[in-house]
C-alpha cells in the first residue's frame, strides 16, 4: 500500500493557540485515496528542522504533504525551505502574481512588495494555482516520490487537494490498492458493552481488515476498512463483517457514514411518519433544539421549542404546575413529564420532549449530584421520563443529554423496545 506523511508547520499549533484540524483532514482524505498515513508530524517555524523533517519523510514515503508557512510574513519559510531541497531557483510567475494583485485591486488593498513576493515560486515545482487565496501550491516529485506544499489556511488547503492534488494522485498512483471503509455509527451503548455485543473479530483482522471502535460524547462509531485491488474486492472482503456487525447490533446502529447525524435520522424518521415535534430545554440551553434545526428542510417537522431555564419560565411557558416544582424541584422526573406535555400541548406537536438537570459544575446535592438529568417525553400517548447521571463536565452533560434524547426517540419511532443506555422509563404513579 502507498504510504503517506503529514507536515504541518507553524508555532501556533504547538502551543495550542490554533488547533490543528487540517492534518485529521488530510489523513481522512488520503485515507480514502488508499493511501496507509502512517506519520503525522508537526514542526515549529524553524529552518533547521523543517528541511529535516520534509527531506526525511520525502525520502520513506511515497507522498508527502506539507501545509503552513508560506504566507508573506517573516515567519512563513517553507517556501525558502523547499527551494533549497530540491536546489531550485525562485522564479515569478505571471499567472499567479496577476491573481495575487486582481485580488488586491477588488478589495482595494494595498498591494504590496510581500504580497508581490508570494508569486516567486521555485524553477523545479509545478505550480498548483491556487484560486482560494494568495500563496500558491507547489508540486515535487523525484524517483516516484512526491511531495504537495500547501497553504495552512484550511479551506485553501482542501480547494487545492481536491482540485489540484488528488487528479495528480489518481494519475501518478494508478494500479495500486484501492482502500474502503465502512462507519456503523451507534448511540446509547457504552464501548465496552458493544465489543461484547460483536464478539470476538480475530478470523477477520487476521485477513487484512481493519476495525476500530471509536467513542466520543454522542455515542461510538465502528469502522471497517480494508484494501484489495479494485473496489470489487475490497467490497467483497467487508461484507461478512458488515453483515456480523448488522446483525450483532442492530438496535443500536442508527445508520452508515463517518458524518451522519443521529438529529437527521430522527428528523427522517418524523417526515416519514408525518409527525412534528416540539422541544422544552432547561439544563441544554437550546443544545437540543440547535441539533435538530441544523438539519436542512427541519421546518417540515420542527414546529420550535422553549428554552425555559427559570422556574417562572416554565410555569408561564409550559403550564409546569408551581406545587409541583415545590414539592419535587425543578430536577425531578414530574418536572421533565410536565415540560414535554406542556410543550406538547402549547405548539400542538405530535411529541414533545423535555430536558432539565444540573449541568454543573456547581449546584449539585447529595441527592442530585451534579450530571443529574432528567428527560422527558410525550409521544403517542405515551408518557414517560428517563433519568441519567453523568460527568461533572457541563458542556459534555449538555452533549450527552442530546443524545440520549434523540436516540431514545429514534428507538421509540422504530418501535425498538430498550432504550438508551439500557435505562428504565419512570412514569407518574
Amino acid at each position: 500500500m502507498k504510504k503517506a506523511h503529514i507536515i504541518s508547520i507553524g508555532n501556533e499549533l504547538l502551543i495550542g493557540d490554533t488547533v490543528n484540524t487540517n492534518a485529521a483532514w488530510i489523513g481522512n482524505f488520503l485515507t480514502d485515496l488508499g493511501f496507509d498515513v502512517e506519520q503525522v508530524t508537526t514542526i515549529p517555524d524553524d529552518y533547521t528542522l523543517i528541511y529535516n523533517g520534509i527531506k526525511k519523510s520525502f525520502q520513506h514515503a511515497d507522498f508527502t504533504v506539507v501545509t503552513g508557512g508560506l504566507g508573506p510574513t517573516h515567519d512563513d519559510i517553507t517556501k525558502k525551505v523547499v527551494n533549497d531541497l530540491f536546489e531550485s531557483t525562485l522564479v515569478e510567475n505571471s499567472e499567479v502574481f496577476a491573481h495575487i494583485k486582481k485580488i488586491f485591486e477588488q478589495r482595494d488593498f494595498e498591494f504590496s512588495p510581500s504580497n508581490a513576493a508570494q508569486a516567486m515560486v521555485p524553477d523545479k515545482c509545478t505550480v498548483l494555482y491556487n484560486k482560494q487565496g494568495t500563496a500558491p501550491g507547489m508540486w515535487f516529485g523525484e524517483n516516484e516520490r512526491y511531495l504537495a506544499v500547501l497553504p495552512g489556511v484550511p479551506f485553501e488547503m482542501k480547494f487545492l487537494m481536491r482540485e489540484e492534488v488528488q487528479p495528480k494522485i489518481d494519475k501518478l498512483f494508478a494500479g495500486h490498492d484501492v482502500w474502503m471503509t465502512e462507519y456503523f455509527r451507534t448511540a446509547g451503548v457504552p464501548e465496552s458493552t458493544l465489543s461484547d455485543l460483536i464478539g470476538d473479530l480475530d478470523e477477520f483482522t487476521d485477513n487484512g481488515i481493519g476495525i476500530a471502535y471509536l467513542p466520543n460524547t454522542g455515542g461510538v462509531t465502528i469502522r471497517l476498512s480494508t484494501s484489495a485491488p479494485d473496489k470489487e474486492k475490497a467490497q467483497k472482503k467487508l461484507y461478512r463483517i458488515s453483515e456480523l456487525v448488522n446483525q450483532k447490533a442492530s438496535d443500536y446502529i442508527f445508520g452508515k457514514g463517518k458524518d451522519l447525524e443521529l438529529a437527521k435520522v430522527v428528523g427522517d424518521l418524523l417526515k416519514k411518519k408525518n409527525m412534528n415535534i416540539g422541544v422544552s430545554e432547561s439544563c441544554t440551553g437550546g443544545l437540543l433544539s440547535n441539533s435538530i434545526s441544523d438539519i436542512p428542510g427541519c421546518s417540515e417537522y420542527f414546529i420550535g421549542s422553549v428554552v425555559a431555564y427559570s422556574n417562572d419560565l416554565k410555569i408561564k411557558m409550559l403550564n409546569v404546575d408551581p406545587s409541583t416544582i415545590e414539592i419535587h424541584g425543578a430536577v425531578s422526573k414530574e418536572i421533565a413529564l410536565e415540560m414535554a406535555e406542556g410543550v406538547a400541548k402549547q405548539t400542538g406537536s405530535d411529541v414533545g420532549v423535555s430536558t432539565t438537570g444540573i449541568a454543573g459544575p456547581g449546584g449539585g446535592t447529595k441527592e442530585k449530584p451534579v450530571g443529574t438529568v432528567w428527560m422527558g417525553f410525550w409521544i403517542n400517548g405515551n408518557h414517560f421520563a428517563l433519568k441519567t447521571v453523568f460527568t461533572n463536565n457541563r458542556l459534555i452533560n449538555k452533549q450527552r443529554t442530546v443524545m440520549v434524547v434523540l436516540e431514545t426517540l429514534r428507538r421509540q419511532l422504530l418501535g425498538i423496545e430498550s432504550l438508551p443506555y439500557q435505562l428504565k422509563p419512570h412514569r407518574i404513579q
